[in-house]
């Protein structure tokens, strides 16, 4: 083990000689090694916050001579997962040349506008606000971060005073001001004012270090994040109780979930009057130390105090008032004990903005909580995809560490309104908002697929992620589910879906399903019953258990799982979609089909009567009519395959070139092709159809509906 990793105890040195070695002579790559290293470490860094920099010699293509380059992640990006396309760069001397140009702080939107007459890289990205932060220290390597542990320090009513004693003016502070041109320039005045400093603390926010190698810089950081991490540990209990005590004892694991999931479609709902939006939960143990105390009450509603943590988390979250172990398995009760929250949650958000607000400030935003808190349960958060609502929980738990350490050495202060809202309602946040691509038709939105490892399912599966929803991947067949889970993380990444073994002849296995999406994702919207099998056999030769599992799958798997998914999407109050995968049998008579054709038909009219039903619910019933569908089906693996081509007289490999010939469009059809057919549905432009039948069968006259 190397000299530099026994020397962290509280952050992970990672710097790999040999591979950093690799890189010599390439700054630019040894940034991005240092910056990928760094935020992989939530302890140094939260997602998507702080910069890092380096500036180096290269070529002016204008004039063949040397200049100082700066390069720096650009808007928007994050250093964890930082790449060569996601850096600005800029000539140094041109951006410090803007000085001339600045006409205050009342000015200072106007200079992000000229960063772009600084671009050397004419494939840059775009320049951050924090560019000129960089700019105009003079090392070769910088690393502004967001560590929990600095920033709890910051945001310590005694901070300045702390950053004293700890680094014996090594370390200088500022006090908070936002990010900006003028900011740079305080950056310089600090560093001349404390020559030989290795770093800034800047109030309520984070730090900034340095370095004249990419490796200085590195372990610069790491050193001063050690110390600050070190000293709270140190601190923790020393002086009074960790946020006060204990208040409430959190009940076991499982009935904390149990609670999420019959709680979060509730709350979903109540949060969703604008667009749907996705949720998250945690039970993390720090979540737990915070809501389960005495303190809670005081500290959730002065909200965070770094700008990265409430631009994502809004300024405070709501806390519930519902016992651990209240009884929520009654939605109307439950709606009319929530709803004076909600009133007053939306009011509070209304009045920060009224008071807060200038001539110039864009209209309010969405007045619903982002993140909310039920004592002795865990915490909630909801945004308009899970990623953004993960890592929203996520930075609550860094506002979590920050008040934690700020109370175990001093008083936590949170930033004052009228500044935080001057943060959350800048111009250059709103560009950047409306800079973001817009959401795809089926964003938002929360999919359960039966049957969704392979063949249609899948299809379907995969289109509707592909259109922006979440979706919940299962299958009877674990084999087949690992590979569908295999395929959708390296295609859409760990918060597009999630996985479940589902059989729908198996109450548990159901219950298990709507638990574990409601848990992961807050609830449902789009319910695709599609699992089937198929029996072909001549009349004499059936049997009752042929009859017994076609009518179990195929009827009763229909109608359970849509009794489930009615009971969240009445919770919800948000209507639903429901299609169910029927067949063009469910219409035409056929031989050897009795079994099979009887229940498809069965099918077919349970979602006339649901569509009937539910319409008051705004819920949507919908059917799709495929048929011969082989392409990675199960149904033709077997038995099936055989009977229908002993039925027609053919052989097993002539069934796809039979079935296309027997259509008017002499097409194969495709599992894909009913995956479009359900993205018509439910896409947005068929929003009024409900009690429908569409056929995805390449044309078979006996089989239209009308």
């Amino acid at each position: 083990m190397s000299v530099e990793k026994v020397r962290f105890k509280h952050v992970n040195f990672t710097w790999n000689e040999t591979e950093a070695a690799s890189l010599e002579g390439d700054e630019v790559a040894l940034l991005l090694y240092r910056s990928n290293l760094m935020g992989a470490d939530l302890r140094l860094t939260n997602y998507g916050g702080g910069n890092t920099s380096c500036k180096a010699e290269a070529v002016d293509p204008l004039t063949g001579k040397m200049v100082e380059v700066m390069w720096i992640k650009g808007s928007g990006g994050d250093i964890g997962t930082l790449t060569r396309d996601g850096l600005a760069a800029l000539y140094v001397d041109r951006l410090r040349s803007l000085e001339q140009v600045y006409k205050g702080p009342e000015h200072e939107d106007e200079m992000v506008e000229l960063f772009n007459h600084c671009i050397y890289d004419l494939w840059s990205k775009a320049p951050s606000i924090d560019t000129p932060l960089h700019a105009f220290l003079p090392f070769k390597h910088i690393d502004h971060l967001h560590p929990d542990a600095v920033i709890a320090i910051a945001a310590a009513k005694d901070g300045q005073q702390i950053t004293r004693e700890l680094f014996n003016g090594t370390v200088a502070w500022l006090d908070w001001q936002r990010p900006g041109f003028d900011l740079g320039l305080k950056l310089k005045q600090c560093l001349d004012e404390n020559p030989g400093i290795r770093g800034i603390i800047l109030g309520s926010h984070g730090l900034f270090t340095w370095g004249n190698t990419a490796y200085e810089s590195y372990v610069n950081s790491l050193e001063v994040i050690e110390i600050c991490t070190a000293y709270l540990e140190e601190n923790y209990g020393r002086h009074r109780a960790v946020f006060g005590g204990q208040k409430i004892t959190a009940p076991e694991k499982i009935f904390r979930e149990k609670q999420a999931a019959l709680l979060a479609p509730v709350l979903r709902g109540f949060c969703s009057g604008e667009h749907h939006i996705v949720g998250h939960f945690t039970d993390d143990p720090h979540v737990l130390e915070f809501i389960n105390s005495n303190d809670l009450d005081r500290l959730a509603p002065m909200g965070t105090s770094c700008p990265d943590h409430f631009l994502r988390t809004k300024i405070s979250p709501m806390v519930l008032s519902l016992a651990p172990l209240e009884d929520l398995s009654d939605p109307v009760k439950l709606k009319e004990q929530l709803a004076p929250g909600f009133v007053a949650y939306r009011k509070m958000y209304n009045d920060y903005y009224q008071s807060g607000k200038k001539e110039s400030s864009p209209p309010v935003r969405d007045a619903n909580p982002v993140i909310i808190l039920y004592p002795g349960i865990g915490l909630f958060s909801f945004a308009r995809d899970k990623q953004t609502a993960r890592v929203a929980a996520e930075f609550y738990l860094n506002a979590i560490h920050v008040m934690k350490g700020a109370e175990a050495v001093s008083t936590y202060t949170a930033l004052p309104r009228q500044e935080a809202f001057d943060i959350e309602y800048w111009l250059l946040e709103e560009a950047k908002l409306q800079r973001m691509p817009k959401p795809k038709a089926l964003s938002g939105r929360i999919a359960l697929i039966t049957g969704s490892a392979g063949g249609i399912g899948k299809a379907i599966a995969r289109k509707f992620a592909d259109e922006g929803a979440v979706v919940l991947i299962n299958d009877n067949d674990a084999g087949r589910l690992i590979a569908a889970d295999q395929e959708f993380h390296k295609k859409y990444g760990k918060d597009a879906y999630t996985t479940v073994i589902l059989d729908v002849t198996n109450g548990e296995d159901i219950k298990r399903a709507f638990h574990k999406v409601a848990l992961a994702f807050g609830g449902v919207d789009l319910i695709v019953n599609c699992a089937g099998l198929s029996i072909s056999k001549p009349i004499e030769e059936h049997t009752e258990k042929d009859l017994d599992i076609l009518y179990d799958v195929l009827v009763k798997g229909q109608f359970r799982i849509t009794q489930a998914a009615v009971g969240i999407m009445r919770k919800q109050d948000m209507g639903g979609d429901i299609l169910n995968i029927v067949s063009k049998n469910s219409l035409v008579s056929g031989p050897n089909n009795a079994g099979y054709g009887s229940a498809k038909a069965a099918q077919l009219h349970l979602s006339r009567l649901n569509a009937a039903e539910l319409g008051n619910d705004q819920i949507r019933v919908n059917v799709v009519n495929p048929d011969a569908v082989i392409s990675d089906s199960k149904i033709w693996e077997g038995e099936w395959a055989a009977g229908r081509a002993k039925a027609y007289g053919i052989k097993v490999e002539d069934l796809p070139a039979f079935y296309a010939k027997r259509t008017l469009l002499n097409k194969i059809i495709l599992p894909e092709d009913i995956a479009n057919a359900c993205f018509a549905l439910v896409g947005g432009l068929l929003a009024k159809s409900t009690g429908n039948v569409l056929n995805v069968d390449g044309g078979i006259a006996m089989a239209f509906v009308r």
